[in-house]
């Protein structure tokens, strides 16, 4: 899977990077000053790189935690997200990832006590209200974790923190640190979630649907709430039959007592993310759709938005409350 690790030269008789060594015997080992000469230069080719993603191991000396972008939030007034990992196994083709970054390169950020650190003293600056950390933004939460142990080790701290939230966004069904953690309230585990029609078409590498709901389903069973987030939505033909046959397909299988919120959103890219992956991708269909630029974004027309953003609208909230939905309205 690995066949080449950067390791920083700071951090190589690190106790987490020795570990995951171990896991890679046969990996070729090469020392870096620092992540960034690897990760950041621009003569990069992040399609090609993608076939053969290296692994990067680095520390991280600020900015571990981030105010989460204005809408972005599941029903707390503080929200934040932090980055243990930069980039994803998986290759959606919609993911703004690729436009962010100059490489396909996984960068793993190895001091994890750091991170909890400041999660600790962002949770004590407003002791008496929810605070809200979100994993996932930068990378898929749980897909490397029988590399990372990222939720083995996060998992346990957030416990003992009582107005400290955690949702771990994934497409993953590696899930088993979840099934061998005792489940606790302020943990949401947040799959995502399109149409087999779609998903097959744009999230290259991702676990199918089945997978998915399979997962979640056990990590109810064991009493961790879950959250769904139907985002993007993507447009095509018959979306609307596909994402109703989603919808009755997931609230079939799912336990309502432990969902703890449902977010909505159509596809939506920075216009510099946009040129960058439509350059990458010429051929996709995907960014040949009836798009709008507006205000530096990239989305479907506005008509068109709110056609998808109602109908979903409509058909989620048949078999959800209004307090557990949270539409992204751009």
């Amino acid at each position: 899977m690995i066949e080449t690790i950067y390791i920083e030269e700071k951090i190589r008789q690190h106790p987490r990077v020795i570990e995951i060594i171990k896991r890679f015997p046969q990996a070729r080992t090469i020392t870096c000053d620092r992540y960034g000469e690897v990760f950041n230069p621009k003569a990069q080719n992040f399609r090609l790189q993608k076939q053969k993603p290296a692994l990067i191991l680095a520390e991280k000396y600020r900015h571990f935690t981030m105010p989460a972008p204005l809408g972005y939030g599941i029903g707390a007034n503080k929200n934040y997200y932090f980055s243990h990992m930069l980039n994803c196994l998986y290759d959606c083709r919609y993911c703004f990832l690729q436009g962010m970054y100059q490489s396909a390169n996984y960068v793993l950020f190895v001091n994890y006590e750091e991170f909890l650190s400041e999660i600790q003293q962002r949770s004590a600056e407003a002791p008496n209200e929810p605070v809200h950390f979100f994993s996932g933004y930068d990378c898929d939460s749980l897909a490397l974790e029988p590399v990372t142990g990222f939720a083995e080790h996060f998992l346990p701290v957030f416990k003992q923190i009582p107005n400290a939230w955690l949702e771990l966004r994934t497409k993953s069904t590696q899930v088993r640190s979840l099934l061998n953690t005792e489940a606790f309230e302020r943990c949401v585990v947040a799959f995502s979630l399109n149409p087999e029609e779609i998903a097959t078409k744009v999230e290259a590498k991702a676990p199918p649907l089945e997978r998915r709901l399979d997962a979640l389903c056990k990590v109810q069973a064991h009493g961790w709430q879950v959250g769904l987030r139907f985002d993007p939505i993507i447009y095509q033909t018959g979306y609307q039959q596909q994402y109703q046959r989603l919808f009755e397909q997931v609230f079939s299988k799912i336990n309502l007592d432990q969902l703890h919120s449902v977010s909505l959103g159509v596809f939506r890219l920075p216009e510099s993310y946009f040129k960058k992956v439509h350059k990458l991708y010429p051929e996709e269909r995907l960014f040949v759709s009836p798009f709008d630029h507006q205000q530096g974004m990239v989305s479907y027309k506005k008509e068109l938005e709110q056609e998808i953003m109602t109908y979903c609208s409509e058909q989620l909230l048949r078999y959800i409350p209004k307090s557990l939905f949270f539409p992204c309205i751009l």
